[in-house]
């Protein structure tokens, strides 16, 4: 699996993740310490996010770090 869809699929359990919350954008960036333009580049997979910030948004979500993989693939299927 290439970068890009790794930090596409992150950004999408972000969202799902502050969508299921009832959160804008604006809240979960402000809990987060975070910028509303940067979380919206991380939800659209645009930006390569650091742990650290990763961090910070699962602890926003009440999460733990590791869900934000998920449902990313445990392993890649070889030929």
């Amino acid at each position: 699996m290439g970068k890009e869809k790794v930090l596409k699929e992150i950004g999408e359990k972000v969202r799902e993740l502050r969508e299921k919350k009832g959160w804008t954008q604006e809240k979960l960036a402000e809990l987060a310490g975070l910028t509303t333009t940067y979380l919206g580049s991380i939800e659209r997979g645009e930006v390569n996010v650091s742990v650290g910030k990763l961090c910070g948004i699962a602890e926003a979500l009440g999460v733990e770090v590791w869900e934000l993989f998920f449902p990313l693939p445990l392993y890649e299927q070889y030929p």
